[in-house]
Parts: structure tokens; sequence; C-alpha cells
């Protein structure tokens, strides 16, 4: 068991981002067709490229779905742990290079263009069979790329501070203060 990547503080890491993911899509819920658009992505992409993969894919999951679930969009919780969980895979996929990833760099970008298109396909899709009709899945799209827009906005700029304030190295480090 002590060779687990599912350690005490993997565990509190990703629980933590949930629980901010869940919160970042719940307190701005601005109404788009067939939903609503949150910073919630913002905090899943963020996960990702500073806590990790496996962190990121868990936390984006069950975050997002919690959300879905304690707001009145119970329909749509399923949907959302597959897209949201596929998207911080997508991202971590891409973005991680020999187990690292730099924030400012054209491979994480990339992911996260990436990892936002497919949330927006995976939620025209799932709106297309939710509502009977691509019609209907398509109704949503305008306002879902806008959402991936402004969350890889939010993604950099909390990113930027972030970095500055060094929080990769105090992450990667125990309690003991070693790397």
């Amino acid at each position: 068991m002590s060779n687990s990547t599912y350690t005490t503080r993997f565990l509190c890491l990703t629980a933590v981002m949930a629980a901010i993911t869940c919160i970042a899509t719940m307190v701005i819920q601005i109404p788009i067709p067939l939903g609503y658009a949150h910073l919630g992505d913002a905090f899943i992409l963020l996960t990702v490229l500073f806590i990790g993969r496996k962190s990121g894919i868990w936390a984006g999951g069950i975050g997002s779905a919690l959300a879905d679930l304690l707001t009145g969009y119970a329909y749509w919780a399923i949907p959302t742990f597959i897209i949201k969980s596929l998207m911080a895979y997508f991202v971590g996929k891409i973005a991680y290079k020999d187990d690292a990833c730099k924030l400012f760099s054209g491979r994480t970008l990339l992911a996260c263009v990436v990892g936002m298109v497919w949330m927006v396909v995976g939620y025209t899709v799932a709106g297309a069979f939710l509502y009977g009709g691509l019609t209907q899945g398509l109704a949503s799209t305008p306002g879902l790329s806008v959402k991936a827009v402004l969350n890889l906005a939010v993604c950099y700029g909390v990113g930027a501070l972030l970095e500055k304030a060094n929080v990769r190295t105090f992450l990667a480090t125990d309690r003991k203060g070693r790397a």
C-alpha cells in the first residue's frame, strides 16, 4: 500500500480541489441554453497543471458532478462526470512531458484548448441526447464556447499568480520541507 499513488496527501489535495471546483461552479452561474456557464473549468485545469493528472481527473469529475447535483441539474451529473474527467485526462495527457508541465508553454496552451474543445463537444453531444436532437444540443455551443475562453483566461490569470507565489514548489515538498 505504501507504493500507492493514492496517498493521504493525494486524497486531501484532490478533495480540496473537488470542493473548490464545485464552489466555483456553483457561485457564479450564467444561464445558457441547456444549462449554465461558470468558472469551475478553470479550477479543473489548474488542478491538472499544478497538482497532477490523476487529481485533476477525480477533482474535475466529482466537483463538477456534485455541483450539478446541488444546483438542480441532477440529470446532468453523470454526463458531467464523464465529460469533465475526460477533459482533465486530455489536458494532462498533452500538457505533461517527462512528468512535468510548465504553465506558460505552447504544449500546455494546446492541452488546455483541446480540453476546452472537448468540453464544448461533449456537452453539445450530451445535450443532443438529453433533449432529443442535435439542434437542441447545438443551441448551447455558442455559450459553451464563450465559457471555454473565459475559463482559459481565468486559468492563466490565477495560474500566473500561483506561479509568482511559488505554489508549485510548495506542492512538491512534503511536510518536512523536502522536495
